[in-house]
């Protein structure tokens, strides 16, 4: 199963889904799943995403400070938009919306 943490805003999108927790989406990956297929699966809009972790990283972030905060991090360039990564059981996402512009420790 993958978990997908919502926080913010998106949080919005957990309605007509099971929820495993406080707006946790838990799901079977389908095979060959990616983190953008998955997204359009659930049908959260990427456009609506600020941040987004993989696996306790940050994998993505619209915010040029967001990589400053000493976070582990999936790649060196967080601004580089590449969902494509493949999703599989056991893994975490977490989505924090537009209203949360800044990440800090």
């Amino acid at each position: 199963m993958v978990e997908i943490h919502l926080y913010g805003n998106i949080r919005k999108y957990s309605n007509g889904f099971a929820l495993a927790g406080d707006h946790k989406l838990v799901l079977e990956p389908d095979s060959s799943e990616t983190l953008e297929s998955l997204l359009t699966r659930v049908g959260i809009p990427e456009n609506e995403i600020n941040h987004i972790f993989y696996n306790s990283k940050l994998l993505v972030s619209r915010s040029k400070t967001a990589s400053m905060f000493g976070l582990p991090q999936v790649n060196d360039d967080t601004l580089e938009w590449n969902l494509a990564i493949p999703v599989d059981n056991g893994d975490r996402i977490g989505l924090f919306g537009l209203d949360i512009p800044v990440l800090s420790m």
